[in-house]
């Protein structure tokens, strides 16, 4: 089954309300760790165990550490869940 972007995002925005125990966090596009206050290397390994939990495959790390957004996690979970 293939996920919508939208899809995608509602799925994300759960798992990052629950990793940063806020319920008020809405992400998009252009969201990074600058924009978040909890978003620090330790919470980042966090939320990208959290997300393969989620949409259940593994992030490869050459992904993980190019990420610059999560516009671009969201291209990549949508490219590993087709």
């Amino acid at each position: 089954m293939t996920m919508t972007r939208e899809e995608v995002f509602k799925r994300l925005n759960a798992v990052f309300c629950d990793v940063f125990d806020d319920e008020n966090i809405k992400i998009n596009d252009e969201t990074t760790a600058e924009d978040i206050e909890d978003w620090d290397s330790f919470e980042h390994i966090n939320l990208v165990s959290a997300v393969e939990d989620e949409f259940k495959f593994k992030i490869p790390m050459g992904k993980v550490i190019t990420m610059k957004n999560v516009g671009e996690m969201v291209d990549i979970i949508l490219e590993l869940g087709k």
